[in-house]
């Protein structure tokens, strides 16, 4: 009897301390945060975040959404809430327990400001396609749906694995660049998630050379120089008349010369999100039409 007494006590004292303590994490900034209990209301200001959120969590705990969320359809039926600047009245009207952004869209000065109103801000970083299926999880083990987020990349992965597979040994590597703007010359660097995306497809970045920026501003010369064989970023029509018009010279290049030139859907290629895949896809139709 002494000894069930004493289990009996042992188990009671463990789920007090457990209800005290806090939820501690830290993310991929290597920040630490701080939670009272695991977070029930939630919003992203990144929209790749958001597609994870809806992906993974019960929807009901989501809160709010960006001015830029249009995926899936059911985040038309969230509040918006200006991401840029942060409208700080919105986001505590909303009271989320936490929320998820991506390293580069929210400055870190706001994140402490809403440190200190009371909303701890986790960010998550990207570099390549498993970082996306890993913030995946990383949402899953936060919200308590691990479950949920293991099962979906489980499945991601396996068809990450088949495409990869299947240009695992391609003789002849496409070159290819994928332009973001035109006046000047924005494009997708080295740094990038689409350089893995173009490895997967046994392909390559026509921009070999490491940035500082991820998506570093380019010269025709260079350009001229690399060569692309594929050029992404609008269809032949659009960018013979805003691109090759400003930049004639660039008509030399074997993507303009073989007619290869594609318009990738917008927040397919621009977003780190669990569509990565279906990402994937599409630059695989334009590579091996």
């Amino acid at each position: 009897m002494a000894f069930l007494l004493l289990i009996c006590w042992a188990c009671g004292s463990g789920q007090k301390e457990s209800e005290g303590e806090e939820l501690v994490l830290q993310d991929d900034l290597g920040r630490e945060i701080r939670l009272k209990r695991q977070p029930e209301r939630v919003m992203a200001f990144a929209s790749s975040m958001t597609e994870m959120l809806f992906a993974v969590c019960d929807t009901a705990s989501i809160v709010g959404r960006s001015p830029q969320c249009d995926y899936p359809d059911a985040v038309y039926s969230k509040p918006v809430v200006n991401n840029y600047p942060v409208d700080l009245e919105q986001v505590l009207a909303l009271k989320p327990d936490l929320i998820f952004t991506v390293e580069g869209i929210t400055p870190l000065d706001m994140a402490a400001r809403l440190e200190e109103l009371g909303i701890p801000v986790y960010y998550q970083k990207y570099r390549s396609v498993e970082d996306i299926l890993k913030g995946i999880e990383d949402i899953g083990r936060i919200m308590g749906r691990e479950q949920q987020a293991n099962y979906l990349t489980d499945s991601l992965r396996q068809e990450v694995q088949t495409i990869e597979r299947r240009y695992s040994k391609q003789a002849q590597r496409q070159r290819v660049l994928a332009i973001t703007w035109s006046d000047p010359i924005y494009v997708y660097g080295q740094n990038t998630i689409l350089t893995d995306q173009l490895r997967i497809l046994g392909a390559q970045n026509a921009v070999q050379e490491v940035f500082d920026q991820p998506y570093p501003a380019l010269t025709r010369e260079y350009i001229l120089k690399m060569n692309p064989d594929v050029l992404l970023g609008g269809s032949i029509e659009r960018l013979e008349r805003e691109f090759f018009s400003l930049y004639p010279e660039l008509r030399k290049i074997a993507a303009y010369q073989n007619k290869r030139i594609y318009q990738p859907t917008g927040n397919l290629i621009e977003r780190p999100s669990p569509r990565v895949v279906e990402s994937i896809r599409e630059l695989e139709s334009f590579l091996y039409p």
